[in-house]
């Protein structure tokens, strides 16, 4: 008989958020508690959280966030910071040891902004030139990967079960307006503590269950426009899809979800002649950023979070509400769990995004 771990589970992977519209910061231990039941929708390879609004007092800095395989690599990123930013504060994350988490990289924090004759010569914004300045490390200093570059805002990941790594973290002593968690089942790629979920680029994070098969050509397509993808995995080409559309071309998260799960043709055919417009551009605009095959995703930015499914629902995705709370999950207990007397519990259409933005409290 094939026991757990020893066969595919391709709807395996677990998602779960919780966002205050108003702003108001909450602790980071409701969401441990709430992606911990779903345990058995992740397989110990892979656990982690993305929390927003947590860095109140460092809020107008990028936190990079970044792994290293050795003092001689940190030393050697260091002075790679030291050259293109001014470093307001650094120190290790403070994790606390458990049994259930081995073998971790060492783990530090910098609290930067971009020195101002760095970032006139390179002839780029701010936001751009962080990017540019996380690509090298990534993919030029072996040993080194910055995990999270946004402001007031953070990733926490590891190989271990989510809640495990919620732990480790020490999740609950932050606060914050917004978190999203993941519980990884890889199927395609090994566990490694940079392959764990959430992917993030400055603000934007990713969770992710599902499976991309139109993997390789969303990579060939986003990697003409700068990005490196080195983590083999359908996740980070969703994040790096995501800065381009919002950031780049500055599409809103409404038309981004009409771009990456967009509607199919002879659904825009039966359109009214407006909404047939803009849905035939987006289509043919940026028809190399669809996204085909079973996903949940929810993707977080600053001011608010948005989820979606993929057009045919292939994935589950429960949303709740309950005042100026909203719940959003892989599985309705998720939500049950961290607030049992909902307002209201449904479950979103396929391809129709669920976007919640703090500034106005506004879903649409």
């Amino acid at each position: 008989m094939l026991r757990e771990g020893q066969v595919r589970i391709p709807s395996g992977c677990a998602i779960s958020g919780v966002i205050n519209q108003t702003g108001k910061r909450m602790s980071g231990e409701k969401i441990i508690e709430s992606i911990a039941v779903m345990h058995d929708r992740s397989n110990g390879l892979g656990g982690g959280f993305a929390a927003y609004g947590i860095y109140p007092e460092y809020k107008d800095f990028y936190a990079l966030h970044i792994f290293y395989d050795s003092t001689a690599v940190r030393k050697e990123c260091e002075e790679f910071l030291e050259r293109h930013f001014d470093i307001i504060n650094l120190s290790k994350i403070p994790t606390r040891k458990i049994k259930e988490i081995t073998d971790e990289p060492l783990i530090w924090r910098y609290f930067v902004t971009p020195l101002p004759t760095k970032l006139a010569d390179s002839q780029l914004d701010e936001r751009a030139f962080v990017v540019k300045s996380v690509f090298r490390v990534n993919t030029r200093i072996n040993g080194a990967y910055i995990f999270s570059s946004g402001k007031n805002m953070g990733v926490f990941k590891a190989v271990g079960f989510p809640e495990d790594a919620g732990r480790f973290y020490r999740l609950e002593e932050y606060e914050g307006w917004c978190f999203t968690a993941h519980g990884r089942y890889p199927t395609n790629t090994p566990g490694w503590w940079g392959g764990a979920h959430p992917f993030a680029l400055l603000d934007y994070s990713v969770v992710h269950n599902g499976e991309i098969s139109s993997y390789d050509a969303n990579r060939r397509a986003i990697e003409m426009y700068g990005y490196k993808c080195t983590l083999q995995t359908d996740t980070e080409v969703i994040t790096y899809i995501m800065d381009y559309l919002h950031r780049k071309k500055a599409l809103t998260f409404t038309e981004i979800a009409s771009v990456i799960a967009a509607p199919f043709w002879q659904t825009i055919e039966r359109m009214g002649a407006e909404e047939r417009e803009i849905h035939e551009y987006l289509r043919v605009m940026f028809s190399a950023q669809l996204i085909t095959g079973p996903f949940s995703i929810l993707v977080g930015f600053e001011g608010g979070l948005m989820a979606l499914n993929d057009r045919l629902k292939l994935r589950s995705m429960v949303v709740g509400e309950k005042g100026d709370l909203v719940y959003i999950a892989s599985e309705e207990a998720a939500i049950r769990v961290i607030e049992p007397c909902l307002d209201t519990v449904w479950s979103p259409e396929g391809g129709k995004p669920v976007i919640i933005n703090i500034a106005g409290g506004e879903m649409v």
